[in-house]
């Protein structure tokens, strides 16, 4: 793969204008349509200065067209062997009012100070989209708008430093919109953080309720899971309908999450609950759907009624071992079913999903699905976890999502993703990403990176076709270092490996990536 292009004929044309802030456009040099021209820069070929139908603003140099596109022979890039700030940019007059999208495929090395695609002068507000970081496969992204004065700029702009690129290829401009319904965050661990002395403040550090300051980022669903029967007793059905009337009372949704165990359910450990150790499959049926309705019931009851059920949590190898196993989907099947039924038997409008891990496995998810779908699984929505530490790339995350949204033609999100903004420990205990070669390229163990991967996540989910990226779940957003508060509901002095990927610093701060929230 090609990313450090090497032009000495464009040498000569390295930017005087290096220097220039781009917060304004120069005066147009030509009379503009109404369609998007060039969008897949095909007109010139390589090497052009100018690609037909734009222009260039700042570090003019440092945007050019060269072979390797998309879908065609050809794409833009931005590169200059020095430091540079350029935009490239399309006028649009003559355009109905009403909203439109943009769809660009994109690639970047990352490192910029910042790289986005902009539609702006458009009468209402500037809308951008970063690039995300992906040196090798193209991600797709959209920028909504919503034009009131029959004009509109596209604009790409790179603010870099020495070296670093982007490309952008086969750009749309079309009639529709985008965004996201789902800003949320699993608070599961709260409760009992706050009972054992947890303290949540704002940027500014003043003390408040950790709901109440992500509501005011923009935070519009939580998700909170329930064991049957834990050995601390958090997490269980009465925990879960104390922390639902918190929930409910900022205004937010509730996404209600049944692992059907004792302790954690995830692809290595699907272990039933104690108190139904020694059923019969037939009997497990039954259990399930009495807790699950049980739970539900109890929630409506009070007047907080779960809006999504996950019917198991990351179930790619099923849950109740061994009689719900993927090993025999007949009875997984039988066992999923009965808990959307007792769901439906509550509420009919409460969306079931389903709930895998491995969000960039292509092959997995459709396995998975294929065989549920074969087997006459009963589900609304598609929830995928996605660690860019584990899961695959950006790219891979970005193709099972369309597939599974485009195949099953369901709603898909993001049930679980997080990322560190440092890498040292608060409290004794060893993190799970604590390591830089751990990490995502592109994206720093630090609140700038873990602010720039959310924000990258949510605008993989915005562009899933047809409107079915419904949006993301932050993986335990409160679960900072509290002594007693760690991952093992057996043992008091387990401590926490999870702290440098909350959304609140070690100095109990509310952190910058909470601005994801407030994605469209």
């Amino acid at each position: 793969m090609r990313f450090h292009p090497r032009r000495t004929l464009r040498a000569l044309l390295l930017p005087l204008l290096a220097g220039l802030a781009l917060t304004a456009l120069p005066a147009q040099t030509a009379s503009a349509a109404g369609t998007l021209t060039n969008g897949g820069f095909e007109a010139d070929g390589t090497g052009a200065a100018t690609p037909s139908g734009w222009s260039e603003y700042g570090s003019t140099g440092a945007s050019y067209v060269e072979a390797g596109g998309r879908s065609g022979s050809y794409r833009l890039s931005h590169w200059a062997s020095t430091a540079y700030k350029v935009e490239t940019y399309q006028y649009l007059s003559g355009l109905t009012n009403g909203t439109y999208k943009l769809t660009a495929w994109v690639r970047s090395g990352g490192g910029q100070k910042s790289a986005y695609i902009a539609l702006k002068n458009c009468g209402s507000a500037e809308q951008r989209t970063d690039l995300p970081v992906s040196a090798s496969g193209w991600i797709r992204i959209v920028v909504p708008i919503n034009v009131t004065n029959n004009q509109c700029t596209i604009s790409i702009n790179s603010d870099a430093n020495a070296g670093n690129w982007i490309n952008v290829d086969d750009l749309t401009f079309t009639s529709g919109t985008s965004g996201t319904s789902i800003k949320g965050a699993d608070i599961s661990s709260l409760a009992k953080s706050e009972a054992l002395g947890g303290v949540y403040r704002t940027s500014s550090g003043a003390t408040s309720d950790p709901l109440a300051i992500m509501k005011s980022s923009g935070m519009n669903y939580a998700r909170l899971k329930v064991w049957v029967n834990p050995a601390d007793g958090y997490n269980n059905k009465t925990r879960v309908l104390a922390m639902a009337k918190r929930v409910k009372a900022q205004g937010m949704k509730l996404l209600v999450d049944f692992h059907y165990s004792d302790t954690w359910a995830d692809p290595g450990a699907q272990s039933k609950p104690a108190a139904w150790a020694g059923h019969s499959y037939s009997q497990l049926r039954t259990d399930v759907y009495n807790h699950t309705y049980d739970v539900l019931n109890a929630l409506k009851a009070q007047g907080t009624t779960a809006d999504m059920v996950q019917v198991g949590n990351e179930i790619n190898g099923g849950m109740l071992w061994n009689e719900g196993s993927t090993n025999n989907w007949t009875q997984l099947a039988g066992l999923l079913n009965s808990g959307y039924d007792a769901v439906k038997a509550v509420n009919s409008s409460t969306t079931v999903a389903l709930h895998l891990a491995k969000g960039g496995d292509l092959s997995g998810t459709r396995w998975w699905f294929d065989s549920a779908v074969a087997n006459g699984v009963k589900f609304d929505a598609i929830g995928l976890s996605y660690y860019g530490y584990w899961h695959g790339t950006l790219y891979d995350f970005q193709t099972t999502l369309d597939d599974a949204a485009a195949r099953y033609g369901k709603p898909v999100f993001v049930a679980e993703t997080a990322y560190p903004f440092r890498l040292d420990s608060e409290d004794a205990h060893e993190n799970i990403i604590d390591l830089a070669g751990e990490l995502v390229p592109g994206y720093a163990a630090s609140t700038a990176g873990q602010t720039q991967w959310m924000k990258d996540i949510a605008s993989i989910v915005e562009a899933v076709p047809n409107g079915r990226g419904l949006g993301v779940f932050y993986w335990e957003a409160t679960w900072t270092a509290v002594t007693g508060n760690g991952w093992d509901p057996t043992d008091a002095s387990s401590g926490n490996g999870w702290e440098n990927q909350a959304l609140f610093g070690y100095d109990d701060r509310a952190l910058p990536a909470m601005a994801w929230f407030s994605h469209r």
